[in-house]
């Protein structure tokens, strides 16, 4: 996939017959996911028009253009929206958007490398950012303390018992 989109929501299921969708949404307000113009498919090779109508038990509530029916809705489910990186707003002092993330080396405080970061992800809890070492940490202040992307680097401080063997910090 392209670096230069951005992964903005997922189809998450049908709502109703009409072909209404929810939508689990990654922007900040949920609502802005149909905010940026049409949006692709994993490939960039197919557009969709999305309305979002209404927030709807932790999701948007949305028609895509062409999605008649509950069958069609159903057809889409699991479907990754993109949109253009340029279409988005630049990011804010302290803020950084997660794709711009991705292929940092993680170092911890005292040095070590622990890999690159690969993935985030949203169980519920929070984010969690996941490093190549297999290593999962709370996408919080305190286990992230610096992020550094022109510097290629953020630097991590996994909360105590978290990683065998290393040397905890004392609550």
């Amino acid at each position: 996939m392209s670096e230069d989109r951005v992964l903005l929501g997922v189809v998450a299921a049908p709502h109703g017959v009409r072909g209404l969708v929810r939508i689990k949404s990654f922007t900040e307000d949920p609502m802005k996911v149909a905010a940026y113009g049409p949006l692709s498919d994993e490939t960039g090779k197919k557009e969709y028009r999305v309305e979002a109508l209404s927030a709807a038990r932790g999701a948007v509530l949305a028609r895509i253009e062409g999605v008649a029916d509950r069958t069609a809705a159903e057809a889409i489910r699991g479907l990754r929206l993109y949109v253009e990186r340029t279409r988005l707003p630049a990011a804010g002092e302290k803020e950084w958007y997660e794709a711009d993330l991705i292929g940092l080396r993680a170092i911890g405080r005292d040095g070590k490398e622990w890999g690159k970061v690969t993935a985030f992800h949203n169980f519920g809890a929070g984010s969690v950012m996941e490093v190549s070492a297999g290593l999962m940490l709370p996408f919080t202040d305190e286990a992230v303390p610096e992020i550094d992307v022109p510097g290629g680097k953020v630097v991590i401080d996994p909360p105590a018992g978290l990683l065998a063997g290393r040397d905890t910090k004392e609550a």
